[in-house]
């Protein structure tokens, strides 16, 4: 006998479940303003987004409305709930289970547009990928800009500011794949993988063609060209080498994912050697400061490095285990996803590389193209 679980519709199970959460937070947010909205929802997620689109050290909530603070020592003074720019546990342990929440909704997506089982879905979309971080910097360098120097003011940034930009790309992305189903199902193109990967690359070319133009034409917006030069050198030998290394001693690694592998490996790599470029070797390629680490895991890894003595930092620098763990964390995702998941499932092992690659080369192409552009 069939449970009622079993029996029921998965696409139903899964809209209950969003519906049952989105119940819980709007109603406890409604019941319990100042511990669900101010205390978790606000602080921990949409008061980040207002600090960060405001380019201010922290934001404070207190008596109904919101204040912007640009001192450290006034946002550690102030009382809670105090939101500051960027990522926390918190925040960062609610985006993982909304992206594997979504993952399952656009599974579901890719199956009625009878989509998504083949490996070309994967490589269409990797354009995308880059485009999320090129225009996360589009915002970073609006911050040092004038108004009317700035293409979008406040509250418009927003949409291009975590977690609120995963939302837009999400859009951008989802209307590129239906327009090119609709162009393939109408016999247009031969396939909707084309459309969608020139889609996406128009709008990575446009992105880094009006990054040039902020280089050109305003004094905040500058160009390294050497910092993306030596981060993509570095991450392209390095995933040769690695996964030269696996396919010569350890070729079962890579038979599931096969040349999908090394696009996972590139794409972390790219996060770890941008992050050791940017927060040790900056200066050394001539930005005026070395950058400082965003995210809670970067900090903490960083903080590992400096555990070593000087003379080591000196010559390595600190942000060398960030790299090391994202080179294992790679290694260890190619493995893990063998023939047998792709056998099973193609589509969410399809999709779930894609959320894996997105993870490292999103923030990486971030990280990758601040330093570039001075930003």
């Amino acid at each position: 006998m069939s449970t009622a679980v079993e029996s029921m519709d998965p696409e139903r199970l899964w809209g209950g479940t969003v519906v049952a959460l989105l119940a819980a937070l709007v109603g406890g947010a409604l019941v319990f303003p100042d511990r669900v909205y101010y205390g978790f929802i606000w602080h921990y997620f949409w008061g980040p987004v207002l600090a960060d689109a405001k380019s201010a050290t922290c934001a404070v909530y207190a008596d109904g409305s919101t204040t912007y603070l640009y001192d450290t020592a006034a946002c550690q003074a102030a009382a809670e709930p105090v939101a500051y720019p960027g990522y926390t546990v918190v925040s960062e342990i609610g985006y993982a289970l909304t992206l594997l929440l979504a993952l399952v909704g656009v599974v579901f997506l890719l199956r009625r547009l009878d989509v998504g089982q083949d490996r070309g879905l994967f490589y269409a979309l990797f354009p995308y990928m880059l485009v999320g971080g090129a225009l996360r910097v589009v915002e970073d360098a609006f911050d040092g800009l004038s108004a009317a120097e700035a293409a979008i003011t406040f509250p418009w940034n927003t949409l291009i500011i975590s977690p609120v930009i995963y939302f837009t790309m999400f859009a951008i992305t989802l209307v590129a794949l239906v327009v090119s189903v609709r162009l393939a199902d109408s016999g247009r193109v031969s396939s909707y993988t084309y459309p969608v990967a020139a889609i996406g690359t128009a709008l990575l070319a446009a992105i880094l063609g009006y990054l040039g133009f902020l280089a050109y034409t305003t004094e905040y917006v500058e160009f390294y060209p050497q910092i993306a030069g030596v981060v993509l050198a570095a991450s392209t030998v390095l995933a040769v080498l690695i996964w030269w290394t696996v396919e010569r001693y350890a070729p079962e690694i890579n038979r599931g994912t096969r040349a999908m592998g090394i696009v996972v490996l590139w794409a972390h790599l790219v996060d770890g050697v941008a992050n050791v470029v940017g927060l040790d070797w900056a200066t050394e390629l001539g930005l005026p400061a070395d950058l400082v680490p965003k995210h809670p895991v970067n900090r903490a890894l960083v903080q590992v490095g400096e555990q070593f003595p000087e003379a080591v930092q000196h010559f390595i620098g600190t942000a060398w285990p960030f790299l090391l763990v994202k080179i294992v964390a790679a290694v260890f995702v190619v493995w893990v996803f063998d023939e047998q998941i792709f056998e099973e499932s193609p589509r969410y092992a399809i999709l779930l590389l894609i959320a894996i690659v997105a993870v490292g080369l999103g923030p990486g192409t971030r990280d990758m193209l601040r330093a570039t552009f001075g930003v």
